[in-house]
């Protein structure tokens, strides 16, 4: 009976060691992953497999892309930007001659015939105006697609770059 409690003493301990090795591997595998600086040598230990053989001024000439194409887009959206800019102002300048012409051309005596004119001239302002503003959204969504065009085109050449990089592999 001695025999047996103690070898029920034994496997107890023998287990409850065996779960607290378990819990202190888990441990440290969780520690390990909150290390930065084990997480950055592993990441490094990783890139230093790749073979990467001219890999740098492959990266330097897809960066000097990336900016062109970035700078481009931002010429492209500036441009867009001054032609609705450009665009706007010359509708001011018309509504103003227009408001202007139908000043001078009111007859001073009759009150009903001056209302008529100005509402007249109301409606059609701002049908006009409506149509001006149709059109400057139609200008910059124009301006901004055509950046927005460069953009994707440059992203879909760096995917094609990659793409090809590890297809070589």
């Amino acid at each position: 009976m001695a025999t047996a409690k103690k070898a029920a003493a034994k496997k107890t301990t023998a287990s409850s060691s065996n779960e607290s090795s378990s819990t202190r591997a888990e441990a440290t595998s969780a520690a390990d992953m909150l290390n930065p600086m084990k997480n950055l040598k592993a990441m490094t230990d990783r890139l230093q497999e790749l073979n990467l053989t001219g890999g740098a001024s492959k990266l330097l000439e897809s960066g000097q892309k990336d900016l062109q194409a970035l700078m481009q887009a931002n010429e492209k959206s500036y441009q867009g930007l001054q032609t609705v800019v450009q665009r706007q102002t010359e509708m001011i300048k018309s509504a103003i001659t227009e408001w202007q012409t139908a000043a001078k051309e009111m007859p001073g005596k009759d009150p009903k015939a001056n209302l008529a004119k100005l509402d007249e001239l109301g409606r059609q302002s701002f049908q006009r105006a409506i149509d001006d503003i149709k059109e400057l959204a139609n200008l910059a969504a124009k301006s901004q697609a055509d950046a927005f065009e460069l953009v994707r085109q440059r992203i879909q050449s760096n995917v094609d770059e990659v793409t090809k990089m590890l297809k070589r592999k």
